[in-house]
């Protein structure tokens, strides 16, 4: 199912900053890049981090011996 994501590009001097929304949960995630990245790969790359987000979320209910974090509690 595809899901809508707004975004919004500021561009200060030689840095972007990018917010990703998701519309249907309301998760947000920021990124910064250089401010000559076309439109296109500021987006793509702020998708990946929100895809990402929800990835490790969703780990968040894996079975015992996974944490949270990083690495594998023992």
């Amino acid at each position: 199912m595809a899901r809508e994501v707004l975004f919004e590009i500021q561009r200060l001097g030689n840095s972007a900053k990018v917010t990703a929304i998701d519309a249907s949960t309301g998760e947000e995630v920021v990124v910064v890049a250089p401010a000559a990245a076309s439109d296109h790969d500021l987006k793509a790359l702020a998708l990946r981090k929100l895809q990402s987000g929800r990835e490790r979320n969703q780990d968040e209910a894996s079975p015992p011996g996974r944490s949270s974090g990083k690495g594998i509690i023992v």
